[in-house]
């Protein structure tokens, strides 16, 4: 709302979990996607440019969409249509080039760290909710399944980084953020984190919910809207 000429605002990428998953223009028929949606609607209102990625490897765009070569722990091919995002949105003349922020759940948390971890020069801050940080081990660093994930290339992460996770997640282990936390100390990186003791990774308890939605705003208000 009241967008000036030649004003510039901070903007938001919002990534979808799965990775086989769809977001609609509207309110999506998942619980999560749902509020996501309504959030994503909030942030538009409180001045951000928003955009949300149907990223290659998930549904409604056909099987070679689907099933594209590279994806996930397989080189992670999925990330360029994240970085072309936000390289659209610094090249929008209604965006603030240094403000652009991205964030996501589950799959959408995988793509946030590897945004900051690989592209801090265009991603200024990211909310990064359950993510998975590590494909493979880090015994063998070659690996194509180690380079694709945010852990091998956290010594160029200098963005910072709000960490959402509950203690008992049945989908990711809580141990990928807890590798991450021990990364990014020893890189000097800022971050802040939240855990849920004994949630899974949906959280089962609504006011943690709106907990979490209170603390990606804050985060956001801070390191992007009024920075």
């Amino acid at each position: 709302p009241d967008l000036r000429p030649g004003e510039q605002r901070p903007a938001l990428i919002f990534i979808h979990g799965g990775s086989q998953r769809q977001m609609f223009l509207g309110y999506h028929d998942r619980i999560f996607y749902h509020w996501a949606y309504g959030i994503n609607q909030y942030f538009a209102k409180k001045g951000y440019v928003v955009l949300s990625v149907n990223y290659r490897s998930g549904i409604g765009y056909g099987k070679e969409f689907r099933e594209a070569p590279g994806r996930g722990r397989r080189g992670n091919k999925e990330y360029q249509d994240i970085l072309a995002a936000g390289k659209y949105l610094q090249d929008r003349e209604d965006v603030d080039p240094e403000k652009v922020g991205l964030w996501g759940l589950s799959y959408g948390g995988i793509l946030t760290a590897q945004g900051l971890a690989r592209n801090s020069d265009v991603f200024a801050a990211g909310v990064d909710i359950a993510g998975v940080h590590l494909w493979g081990s880090s015994l063998d660093p070659e690996s194509t399944s180690y380079t694709s994930s945010s852990i091998s290339e956290v010594d160029q992460w200098t963005s910072p980084v709000l960490m959402v996770h509950g203690d008992d997640d049945r989908n990711v282990a809580f141990s990928q953020t807890v590798g991450l936390v021990q990364a990014l100390r020893a890189n000097d990186v800022y971050h802040e984190l939240i855990v849920f003791p004994d949630e899974v990774q949906d959280w089962l308890v609504f006011e943690k919910w709106l907990l979490t939605w209170d603390a990606t705003e804050d985060f956001f208000r801070r390191f992007l809207l009024e920075k």
